[in-house]
């Protein structure tokens, strides 16, 4: 077997417990059936901002007919996403770890649901402006979401299912990209009558809306901070640290310093943004080899982040039983280029049949690597905030995401979808052998600390030996 820091700290965590049980007995933990509740309400607000991400995205020749914009524009829909997250992840993670989960789920519903109802406003050929407006606060609302998955998982969960936990939480994300790939190409099909448009794109609003506002007030009613009683040794030690001890910029600072942990950082940028660019790009792709094919375009959205969907679960569950942190997500990575470089080669044989089964092997593999991102972060940077790490993690993905978007779509305007799909495959193989360097590094680094503690261990032992042998 071999020795890894999640058996070290398992069994440290033992042997600590076991201590403090002969000492003073242990603090009383409990799990809540109410857990499921939170991560359920917390899924389907996270749902709905997701589905506005790429609602433009995927039917961009519609919206470009109606607003008379061109497809950059468009592309900006669903980048404002990603621009908004880079500037205001780190004082929303100093929000978090200040104030708490009602205070960042109340503000992220809340300004969802403002988004939802200015979009509504802006449903007018001359409106534009509004309309990105509405984007731009929902995008801003997507800030205080991305990041809480590990946090809910870690606060209500006990330590046997916060992996899964946390797919469950990133799951909601999913769900919502993939009816936002399936539901706007149905609800607003391309009509030449402006006005017939305007009224298809109304209900696609108006419905938005409507969600997004019952679950604010679901939030505000339901949404608990954390429970009476926690769920985990190591919380109850958390609840313990006063809040003066914990700060932020030196925990950012010590990550920062994390090898590892930096390398994950570039290579779960890499990764989620090439997912990211593959989405926003995906109607596009389709239309230069499918003509017409709206619909199936959603569908084949659909099927990628679907498919993800089982992926995460799965990525999940497995975490949960072996721990196998580090080779499970070398192993899904390395499978997520594969996956783009048989989804780049097969778009254009002119079957669509074949796009949708290479488009769920990619979505399976690169979708389901997100959870996988998370879990491995907290795992690296224990006892940091998994706030911060997965802030840290979502910052470099939206980044690697406009960067890709961009230069992708700049590709395929000037050389057509494979050269696009080929810049990609570098950049994941790149990621590949990348996530090997933080295998390597992390049992360097173990390696080295437990020769240290050998060390230490062999001077103590040869020093008290000394100190008898003058006694005597």
């Amino acid at each position: 077997m071999i020795l890894c820091k999640s058996n070290v700290r398992e069994i440290l965590g033992q042997v600590e417990v076991f201590s403090y049980e002969r000492a003073s007995g242990v603090p009383e933990t409990r799990l809540y059936r109410r857990r499921w509740l939170v991560v359920l309400v917390f899924s389907s607000y996270s749902l709905c901002n997701a589905f506005q991400w790429i609602q433009y995205g995927i039917i961009n020749n519609i919206f470009m007919k109606f607003y008379g914009v061109d497809s950059f524009a468009i592309d900006w829909m669903s980048m404002v996403y990603m621009l908004t997250y880079i500037p205001f992840i780190f004082p929303v993670t100093w929000l978090l770890d200040k104030k708490g989960l009602r205070v960042i789920a109340l503000l992220a519903t809340a300004l969802n649901c403002v988004g939802t109802w200015v979009k509504v406003a802006g449903v007018r050929p001359d409106l534009f402006a509004v309309s990105v407006f509405g984007q731009l606060t929902c995008s801003f609302a997507q800030v205080f979401i991305l990041g809480m998955p590990s946090r809910i998982a870690s606060v209500w969960f006990g330590s046997h299912e916060v992996s899964t936990a946390c797919s469950i939480g990133v799951f909601g994300n999913q769900l919502g990209i993939a009816i936002g790939f399936l539901v706007p190409p149905i609800l607003v099909p391309n009509v030449d009558n402006l006005d017939e448009l305007a009224h298809h794109i109304s209900i696609m609003f108006y419905i938005t809306a409507g969600v997004a506002t019952i679950l604010f007030i679901l939030v505000i009613f339901v949404f608990q901070e954390k429970p009476d009683i926690p769920p985990t040794q190591a919380q109850a030690k958390a609840r313990s640290i006063p809040p003066e001890q914990c700060s932020y910029t030196a925990s950012i600072l010590r990550l920062l310093h994390n090898r590892p942990f930096i390398l994950l950082i570039f290579t779960y940028g890499l990764n989620v943004g090439c997912f990211y660019a593959v989405s926003t790009l995906l109607n596009q792709m389709i239309m230069e080899h499918y003509p017409g094919e709206e619909v199936n375009a959603g569908r084949i959205g659909l099927t990628i982040v679907v498919a993800g969907m089982f992926g995460s679960l799965i990525c999940g569950i497995w975490l949960d039983k072996t721990k196998t942190y580090k080779q499970t997500t070398l192993a899904v990575y390395l499978l997520s280029f594969v996956g783009m470089l048989v989804y780049a080669f097969t778009l254009n044989l002119g079957h669509l049949w074949v796009v949708f089964i290479t488009a769920g092997v990619l979505g399976f593999f690169m979708t389901g690597y997100l959870p996988l991102g998370f879990e491995f972060a907290v795992e690296l940077t224990y006892p940091e905030s998994e706030g911060t790490s997965s802030g840290l993690l979502n910052c470099s993905a939206q980044v690697f995401g406009i960067i890709f978007t961009i230069a992708q779509g700049k590709l395929i305007d000037r050389f057509g979808t494979l050269a696009g799909n080929i810049f990609l495959c570098v950049f994941l193989f790149l990621g590949t052998i990348m996530t090997g360097g933080v295998f390597l590094l992390e049992c360097r680094a173990f390696t080295t600390g437990c020769t240290l503690n050998l060390l230490c261990t062999l001077c103590n032992e040869s020093q008290l030996s000394r100190s008898r042998v003058v006694r005597s």
